[in-house]
């Protein structure tokens, strides 16, 4: 018998779903009034829900002060025009827990939650625990964030979490390859979602039949990865591929461990202003802009000319 779950967050949360990066000043302090705008430059782009406290969003660096602030911007600023989903990046069950506690009434359409970070990686046992407790505690539908090095969750891992935990309706594949992405769509129920983390090879997992995207792209440039998907779901491969290896390109310009200061310089490009990320990770040098910069402009115009196809 079908997940009914599961059913009603994949028909909700299909398509492209980027993380908020959340804006600091020079001091590191967190920018709250700063979150509407984007949210507002992602709705107008066309996506289909936002993520806050997210990898890109530096949600492992939130305060529960700041958690909570984030959290309740975010929400109102969507004001009800995309669903709204909570990333969690903790340490404990608890936490977890207690963060989601913490928001109150606020309607949360799903949670993004990571397997413990830290350095001890738990049993599976000890993992479907962990997921179970915060569904029961919740009754907030989960998505398996599968991001953390020495905490990789196998395919045959998720695929027994999803089973045994009916809250757990899909997951973001983060890490692996093509392989993984390939393989939980061949073995997931057809109602669990499968969204793809992988920003360099978005096109071939939409392509694939992945749900979406929750990446860093996605938030560096959602109205491009709003019109790669769109293109891969009407057919047009031509406009797909094209969008595909200029965001390759500009994917390269962004190097991983500086990638949400990188994702700031891409928005601020597009309109908004310039935020920094969190001490003690570095702000964009003006060789590395100027290399962003390169890579940028061909894909702003390519989205251009694919919507306008």
């Amino acid at each position: 018998m079908p997940n009914e779950i599961a059913l009603s967050v994949r028909d909700t949360l299909t398509g492209i779903l980027p993380p908020l990066a959340m804006p600091f000043d020079d001091d590191s302090k967190l920018v709250a009034d700063a979150i509407g705008p984007q949210i507002d430059m992602m709705i107008g782009s066309g996506v289909r829900g936002v993520v806050a406290g997210g990898s890109t969003g530096e949600g492992h660096t939130l305060s529960h002060r700041e958690f909570v602030t984030a959290m309740t911007e975010a929400h109102s600023a969507t004001a009800g025009r995309v669903p709204f989903v909570a990333g969690l990046i903790v340490n404990s069950t608890r936490d977890a827990i207690e963060r989601v506690e913490m928001l109150g009434d606020i309607k949360i359409d799903a949670l993004q939650v990571t397997p413990v970070y830290y350095l001890f990686k738990t049993s599976l046992k000890a993992t479907i625990k962990h997921f179970r407790e915060i569904w029961e505690a919740t009754q907030i539908p989960i998505l398996i964030y599968n991001v953390i090095p020495w905490n990789y969750l196998s395919v045959d891992d998720m695929i027994t979490i999803m089973d045994e935990v009916p809250g757990v309706v899909g997951m973001k594949q983060s890490s692996g390859d093509l392989k993984s992405v390939t393989d939980l769509l061949l073995r997931a129920k057809p109602e669990n979602l499968v969204l793809s983390g992988i920003d360099a090879l978005l096109y071939p997992a939409f392509s694939m039949g992945a749900h979406g995207a929750i990446s860093a792209l996605t938030c560096a440039v959602p109205g491009t990865t709003v019109a790669l998907f769109d293109a891969v779901q009407r057919g047009e491969d031509a406009v797909a591929r094209d969008l595909h290896f200029k965001l390759n390109a500009l994917w390269n310009a962004m190097p991983h461990d500086q990638l949400p200061a990188c994702v700031k310089y891409v928005q601020s490009r597009q309109g908004l202003p310039l935020f920094h990320p969190r001490a003690p990770m570095e702000k964009v040098d003006a060789d590395r802009k100027r290399m962003i910069d390169a890579a940028l402009d061909p894909v702003l115009a390519a989205t251009e000319a694919a919507k306008a196809a």
